[in-house]
């Protein structure tokens, strides 16, 4: 067996952090056996060369490798790629084609993305992982491959099943053996050999000096975030090569072909976030209602102590900061605005009436009641409605729609009745 030091210098993977090496040596021992394998880790971090390692040490290396972008196949024509499909199958197969996996039969194949393939797709590969079998587009007839799989993520797969996005099953099955790449930023010491690396590439395609950087700038360097990784330090080692005449880069330079540099502080970010823009949206209804509701309250009651005391400037030193609530900022002419509600609202002229009761004996106020029952109409009726298109979204499922809506399944059924729904 080859040791980690040699693999890594055949298929030209540089640098010596601990993470990357037991990637490498995981890659190693699993090869010889005919195990699924699950490369997970940040785009741009190079997990495609794990998938050549494992094909090029085991027996299958003298069959067919065959590397599949899933996200880049069309949804309505991937499993025509991956499985083939017979003549007339749909529009446009003129001919019967062989997929990948009849192609490849006794070789490996990498499926780089494979959390992008759609439900359909994870069902004709479950089968095919578990005994081998797959069928073509169109057609009935049962065949039969022999095919490693090695598959390779970006996407936290746990939460892509969570979603439902991503078949629990199929993921436990590709994933018998899980190797991890590290990102850049956890391998801070390879950073800058990796740079000089590219540096000296580009330098001989392009033949002109190797660009060489100041240690500020490799301060910088080892610094920054790198988000694309090695994908990332690759493509600025060639615009440097490129785009600069003078062959030493300080950080003054370096910063320009750095995006967001210095703003790299890690981000908090909220993890349980509602699964549902539904649940959103009724979340930001109830919080608009209520403080609608808030503001009413404090209207009243600012109104109802002007209709007691009839003067704007006690009213006004007694409720400053309710005021300043309801108009704006302290500089607002309270007076002025005070005094177009009273306008609109004219003051009783008997100040030592203090019952609330009109001529006719109806309440004076009556009109706050009326208020507080359209609110609460305009709440019974939000509720209905959102009761309803819960309801209609999970066809019906009771436990679904009071699990989206935030109420107990009891609650729901009793609402249900009360409604009449």
């Amino acid at each position: 067996m080859e040791s980690v030091q040699a693999i890594k210098q055949r298929f030209g993977i540089i640098g010596n952090d601990s993470k990357l090496n037991r990637a490498v040596e995981k890659a190693i021992q699993v090869a010889p056996t005919d195990i699924s394998v699950l490369v997970t880790g940040e785009s741009g971090v190079g997990k495609e060369s794990i998938p050549k390692i494992i094909h090029q040490l085991s027996h299958r290396k003298h069959g067919k490798y065959i590397a599949v972008n899933c996200g880049a196949i069309p949804e309505g024509t991937i499993d025509s790629e991956l499985f083939g499909h017979e003549k007339g199958a749909f529009t446009g197969a003129t001919q019967t084609r062989s997929g990948y996996f009849e192609v490849a039969d006794g070789g490996t194949i990498f499926l780089d993305e494979v959390g992008e393939l759609p439900l359909t797709t994870q069902v004709r590969l479950l089968r095919v992982l578990e005994n081998g079998e797959f069928i073509k587009v169109g057609s009935s007839k049962v065949q039969k491959t022999d095919v490693r799989i090695v598959a390779a993520t970006n996407l936290d797969m746990l939460a892509a099943i969570k979603k439902e996005k991503f078949r629990e099953d199929l993921y436990y099955r590709l994933s018998t053996v899980e190797i991890s790449l590290p990102p850049l930023r956890d391998r801070k010491e390879d950073v800058h050999l990796l740079f000089r690396k590219f540096a000296s590439d580009f330098a001989l395609k392009y033949k002109m000096p190797t660009i060489r950087l100041t240690d500020d700038a490799v301060t910088m360097l080892l610094n920054y975030r790198w988000n694309g990784n090695i994908r990332q330090l690759r493509n600025v080692a060639e615009q440097l090569s490129v785009l600069e005449q003078d062959r030493t880069i300080g950080s003054d330079r370096l910063r320009e072909y750095l995006p967001d540099v210095g703003k790299n502080l890690p981000a908090i970010i909220k993890k349980d976030k509602s699964e549902s823009d539904f649940s959103s949206e009724r979340e930001i209804m109830y919080k608009v209602l209520f403080d609608m509701k808030n503001d009413l309250n404090d209207l009243k009651k600012l109104t109802l102590e002007l209709m007691k005391s009839g003067n704007v400037k006690e009213v006004q030193n007694q409720n400053e900061g309710l005021i300043e609530k309801i108009y704006g900022e302290p500089e607002t002419k309270y007076e002025e605005r005070i005094g177009e509600a009273m306008e609109v609202m004219p003051i009783p002229s008997e100040p030592a009436r203090t019952v609330e009761q009109s001529d006719n004996g109806q309440d004076k106020y009556h009109f706050a009641e009326e208020i507080e029952e359209e609110e609460t109409l305009s709440l019974h009726d939000k509720e209905l409605e959102l009761i309803k298109k819960s309801l209609e979204r999970h066809k019906g499922k009771r436990k679904l729609a009071a699990a989206e809506l935030g109420i107990s399944e009891r609650t729901l059924y009793r609402k249900i009745k009360q409604y009449d729904l």
